[in-house]
C-alpha cells in the first residue's frame, strides 16, 4: 500500500540551517575582501519573518576548496539573517555584457510551495548602470529593492519583502 508524504518545501535539509558555520563562506580558510550580508525579512503585513531560511551562492569569485559560494542560514527572532564571504566581481553576461557584482539569495518559507529568487546588488557600484538584470527592471523604486546600502566599510545591509508595499523584485528561474 502506498502511503502519501507531506510536501517539503526545503527538506530534508532543514537540519543545515541551525549550524551556524553554515553562513560563514570563509569556513575553509578563503582569502580576499571580506565582507559581512545582513538583512531583515517581512512578510507583506510587515510581520518579521522568523522562521525562513536564507540561501546565497555567488559565481565571482568562484568556487574552490577554500570558497564554497555557497551558504544557508535561518532568520532569527528579529526576522535577520547574516553572512560571512568574499566581495564579488563582475560576471560576464551574455554577448560582451558585464554584470554587475552580485550575490544570488533564495528565501524559504512557511506558505511558500516553492523558493523565491532574488539578487543582492552592491549600492553606488557603477555596473549597476548597465548590468542586463537590473536594466530590465524600470522602476527605480522596484530596482533599489535589490540594492544593499553599505553600513561600514566591511558590511552590507539589504531588507526582503515577501510581498505587498515596497516588495522586493524576485527572479522567475
Amino acid at each position: 500500500m502506498l502511503v502519501a508524504t507531506s510536501h517539503q518545501t526545503i527538506g530534508p535539509y532543514w537540519h543545515l540551517i541551525e549550524d551556524p558555520a553554515w553562513s560563514n563562506l570563509l569556513r575553509f580558510g578563503a582569502e580576499g575582501d571580506r565582507i559581512v550580508l545582513t538583512g531583515t525579512v517581512t512578510d507583506g503585513g510587515g510581520e518579521l519573518v522568523t522562521d525562513a531560511a536564507i540561501e546565497i551562492w555567488q559565481t565571482s569569485p568562484a568556487a574552490s576548496d577554500g570558497f564554497p559560494a555557497f551558504g544557508r542560514c535561518r532568520t532569527d527572532a528579529t526576522g535577520s539573517f547574516r553572512f560571512t564571504t568574499l566581495k564579488p566581481g563582475p560576471v560576464a553576461g551574455l554577448g560582451n555584457a558585464q554584470q554587475a557584482p552580485h550575490v544570488a539569495i533564495s528565501i524559504f518559507a512557511r506558505g511558500l510551495l516553492t523558493s523565491l529568487t532574488t539578487r543582492l546588488y552592491f549600492q553606488d557600484e557603477p555596473l549597476n548602470e548597465t548590468d542586463p538584470v537590473l536594466s530590465l527592471i524600470e522602476d527605480p523604486a522596484r530596482r533599489a529593492t535589490l540594492l544593499a546600502r553599505k553600513v561600514s566599510d566591511d558590511a552590507w545591509h539589504l531588507d526582503i519583502r515577501l510581498q505587498g508595499e515596497n516588495e522586493t523584485v524576485f527572479m522567475e528561474i
